[in-house]
């Protein structure tokens, strides 16, 4: 309790004054068992008409039937409760039980998540499915119980390509002299610059108004986001480059999962698998309609070619490789 009282001190000296409230209340209930009940607290930064907040919802559906309502979750989308950052340590104290958040944003507590980053590592959609859904998924799901966070699947990010205010992105060129926000981890960061960008770390929550005031050129992330966030609105060009297929990664604190029983447990998990099912159909079905509202919005979609991304990039790769366990993961997936 009295960790509790010092995350809640910390929010309130903050900006997080609503989520300190929240959080206070979750000191108390975020455990709540209520005769049979046991309530998880689900917090993440997108809003709800994003397809991976539809996944979660399927989960929670999935795992409130499973449990005949012993297991509930509440869902507290909008980054209500802080950055994924922020929700990630009240993840490992316990007063919150779990979260959604980009394996970049993970690689800052397990490092082993890095790999998902690396530029053009993954040839497709489907290899990188392949890739997650096998060995080499299970095992950096795994990775982060040594550090209070499990992780419980992947959900379909799409893949992240760059989207400019000012002038389109046809080649790496292009990108010399333009601010571009990354997220805040050392290979997003990495991978701009190398590209001959110049790297922006900055909260999601801030890069609207930081692309209005010109603070950043432009940014890069998925459609969906581009769409859901309204970038569109003032970045007319988006390049289809498709630098990195950066998943999300649903994820339970070690300490609330140990507060679960084995049958219980299992009943999350596999609504956390049978999630993905739908979580995947909502991705696909999602990009076609934002598809249509980027047409009409006039964005400028540009095609260019991604082998002159992938040779400048290279380097990325190159360097991660100097480490032995990071080499052998990464030959495990150009292997497959």
């Amino acid at each position: 309790m009295i960790a509790g009282r010092k995350i809640c001190s910390w929010l309130l000296k903050g900006k997080h004054v609503i989520g300190a409230l929240l959080c206070c209340v979750f000191l108390f209930n975020s455990c709540v068992i209520d005769s049979d009940k046991k309530i998880l607290f689900f917090a993440h930064s997108l809003p709800t008409t994003h397809p991976v907040h539809k996944g979660i919802v399927a989960m929670k559906e999935s795992v409130e039937k499973k449990s005949n309502g012993n297991l509930e979750v509440k869902i507290f989308p909008d980054g209500q409760l802080g950055t994924e950052r922020e929700v990630l340590e009240l993840l490992q104290i316990g007063s919150i039980a779990m979260t959604k958040v980009s394996a970049a944003s993970m690689s800052n507590f397990a490092p082993a998540y890095q790999v998902t980053s690396i530029p053009y590592l993954f040839r497709d959609r489907e290899h990188l499915f392949k890739v997650l859904e096998g060995e080499v998924g299970k095992e950096l799901l795994e990775s982060s119980s040594a550090y209070l966070l499990r992780g419980l699947c992947f959900y379909d990010a799409g893949a992240r390509s760059f989207y400019a205010k000012k002038k389109p992105v046809k080649t790496p060129q292009d990108l010399d002299g333009m601010k571009i926000r990354t997220m805040n981890d050392e290979m997003s960061v990495n991978m701009v610059n190398t590209l001959g960008g110049s790297a922006t770390p900055m909260a999601y929550g801030e890069l609207y108004t930081a692309l209005q005031q010109n603070v950043v050129d432009g940014a890069e992330n998925n459609i969906p986001s581009f769409v859901t966030s309204n970038h569109y609105e003032v970045c007319k060009y988006y390049t289809f480059d498709e630098h990195t297929m950066v998943p999300d990664v649903v994820v339970i604190g070690t300490k609330f999962w140990n507060t679960l029983s084995s049958e219980e447990q299992q009943w999350l998990q596999d609504a956390a698998n049978e999630s993905v099912i739908k979580q995947k159909q909502y991705w696909q079905e999602t990009v076609a309609e934002n598809m249509e509202v980027l047409k009409k919005a006039n964005v400028e979609f540009l095609y260019p070619d991604k082998t002159k991304f992938s040779a400048k990039a290279s380097g990325v790769m190159e360097k991660m490789m100097q480490d032995k366990k990071m080499k052998t993961v990464i030959e495990k997936i150009l292997a497959q």
